[in-house]
């Protein structure tokens, strides 16, 4: 069974910066993509970004492009979503998720392991 854990969420200003991490147990780590989603409070999960099995590519939706970004380390079996110049409206729970493809998507049911999410919230 996979576990993935998610950790460095927190309560920050508007203008911070946070990293989250992702820590994952299984030996395919560096086989597969991994995802990053997150909900806020009354919508819908949305997918934020991915990365690579190598980690050669990345992809962050449009309105989080320059703010937000994502990395991996395969060794560590971790993958990291860095966010700047947080915002209010970036409050929400963050997941992240191993991909079933040795890349990332936005199509949800593509990946099979899900970690238990962190929270950020944004003060103004």
């Amino acid at each position: 069974q996979v576990h993935l854990v998610e950790s460095g969420g927190g309560l920050v200003q508007a203008g911070d910066s946070l990293r989250l991490s992702c820590e994952v147990s299984t030996r395919s780590f560096s086989t597969l993509g991994m995802g990053w989603f997150r909900q806020a409070p009354g919508k819908d999960r949305e997918f934020v970004g991915g990365i690579s099995a190598s980690g050669s590519r990345t992809r962050i939706v449009d309105s989080l492009h320059g703010r937000f970004s994502i990395s991996r380390d395969n060794a560590k079996n971790t993958a990291f979503l860095q966010m700047r110049s947080l915002k209010p409206e970036d409050t929400a729970v963050y997941y992240c998720a191993r991909s079933s493809r040795p890349y990332a998507t936005d199509e949800v049911h593509l990946y099979d392991s899900w970690g238990q999410g962190t929270q950020v919230t944004v003060s103004s």
